[in-house]
Parts: structure tokens; sequence; C-alpha cells
């Protein structure tokens, strides 16, 4: 039997939120990005069995299953079976998919990632994160300006299409290595992503900091620089370095006074274990933030 949601009760759901909810958009991406719930996490049913096991790994998390609303051929009725298959005990559809989403009156949102790329927006707009247009980033390398342009996208990425004489620095290391690609305080910073999100919270987070050099992000990323025109390079490997102690002192020290402004709380082993025991209850995600390099090396167990 097929447990089923109506839009007014998820909606309520979502808005007085009291324990976790996945909520599973099990369409194809290209049609998922035409429209979809906000919170809702692109699982098509033909990536199912790969991708809900990484998303959803404790297997009486409530999901919430959705398709268009087609009632002979709705994904979200067979994503159900094999949900159910697979040892999911807490799994609902929601009634009429999108079309019933809407048609209840309740908003969709179009393309991918819409709540990182609003959180990006909304930093942006908060804290007036300084930018700069690809065509003024070319003007300024054509005079020599003293700059370091940082990709602050996974390597990956950055294999795959880079700025000429980019270094690939992923956000997470941003501050862990700018001393060693930036020692000058004079030297201009430009970090740079695919389009904007990233590239936005890179340099705002160098700005937190108090890093004495001037930061901007490049508007737009590799995709603004492409339609302005501009080449860019293919299958180049260009990272920086490990910091120095000196420098690793330094990032240290500012991440602590940052983390300590901001409100950062910490836990230690004990608190961890705890909560590994308590998995069955309560989802727990271990996330480790190094290079896949440093991971590879050594990594907690189930991180």
């Amino acid at each position: 039997m097929t447990n089923r949601i109506h839009p007014k009760v998820l909606k309520g759901q979502l808005d007085n939120l009291l324990h976790e909810l996945a909520i599973l958009d099990v369409r194809e991406q290209g049609v998922f990005a035409q429209g979809h719930l906000l919170f809702a996490s692109n699982t098509p049913l033909s990536r199912l069995e790969i991708e809900v096991p990484r998303l959803v790994p404790r297997r009486s998390s409530p999901i919430v299953l959705y398709g268009d609303g087609n009632e002979r051929e709705d994904l979200a009725l067979r994503a159900n079976e094999l949900l159910n298959h697979f040892g999911y005990s807490n799994v609902s559809t929601l009634e009429g998919g999108v079309r019933g989403w809407r048609k209840a009156g309740y908003e969709l949102f179009s393309g991918i990632n819409v709540p990182s790329k609003a959180f990006g927006e909304f930093i942006e707009e908060t804290c007036h994160t300084p930018n700069i247009t690809s065509a003024d980033l070319v003007n300024l390398r054509k005079t020599g300006t003293d700059m370091v342009i940082l990709d602050s996208r996974p390597a990956s990425e950055f294999q795959r299409m880079s700025l000429p004489d980019a270094i690939n620095v992923p956000g997470a290391e941003l501050i862990y290595r700018i001393r060693e690609v930036a020692p000058n305080p004079d030297t201009l910073v430009v970090v740079n992503c695919a389009g904007r999100t990233r590239s936005i919270i890179g340099a705002q987070s160098l700005i937190n900091i108090g890093l004495e050099n001037k930061v901007l992000a490049l508007k737009n990323g590799t995709m603004g620089w492409h339609l302005a025109g501009f080449e860019l390079e293919n299958g180049k490997d260009r990272r920086a370095p490990k910091p120095t102690q000196k420098n690793l002192a330094w990032a240290q020290n500012v991440t602590q006074q940052l983390a300590e402004r901001a409100g950062v709380q910490y836990i230690d082993w004990e608190t961890l274990s705890l909560w590994r025991n308590e998995s069955e209850a309560h989802t727990l995600y271990l996330l480790d933030v190094r290079s896949p390099e440093e991971y590879e090396c050594g990594h907690l167990p189930n991180s």
C-alpha cells in the first residue's frame, strides 16, 4: 500500500519542521530544473538505488517522493516500490506530484541547486561582496596588475575548464592556502567559479577573516568569461601548495577568530561516538572537507 501526503499537509510540515525530512524528486534533471519544490533533492528513478543510500542513509527516515503527477506512469509510485524493497519504512508520495503542488497554490522553483544559489545571493546582497566583470579582469591582466585568480571549484571541474593562469583552490581551502598564493598584501585576489555562488562565498570568506588584500568575486565565473568571448583553458592542473608552518599557524588563528564571531560549535570524540550510536534514530552526515588526496591518505570511518 502506498502512503500519500496532501500538498497542504507537506507545506505545513515544511513551515514548522520539527524533524528531519527527505523530499526526493524522482524525475530526470532536465525536467526537475523546469520546476520543483524548493528543498527537494533531485534523485532520478534511473539512479535511485545508487543515490538514496548516500542521501538518506537511515532507512527509517521520513521520505516524501514525487514526480510530475501523471497517474498512469507516475515515477513516484515506482520509486516507492523500490524504496520499500530496499528496506525504507517511512515513505510517502506527494498527492498529484508537482501538478498537485502547483494546483494547491504553492510555488515551484526552476534551475538546480536553488537553495545554495539563493544563499549566495543573500550573502552578496547583505555583505555587499565586491565583484569584477570578465572584461575588466582582462583589462587588468593586460596592464600587468599584480593579481592571482583563484578558482574555488573542485579539481575535476577546474580541469574541465579554467581561466588562463587561474590556480585551483577549492572553496573550503581558500583561507588555508591563501598566504601561499598571495603573500603580498598588495596583490589583488580574484575568486571565480563556474557561475556566481561559489565565487561569492569564497571571496566573502576571505574578506571576513580580514585579509589585507583586495578581494573580488568574478561576476558570472567561467560562464560569463566564455559568453564575453574570452578563451578558457582545458586540462590544466595548477594547484596551490600546502601552507608552510608559519602560514598554517596564521590560517588557524584567523579561522578560529572567525569561528568564534560566528558562533561555530565544536564537539569532542565522545559526542561523535554518541551520535554514531544514535544513527538509527537520527541521521548523521560526517563530511571530510579536505582534498581527495588528503582524504585517501586517511579518513574517519563512514566520512
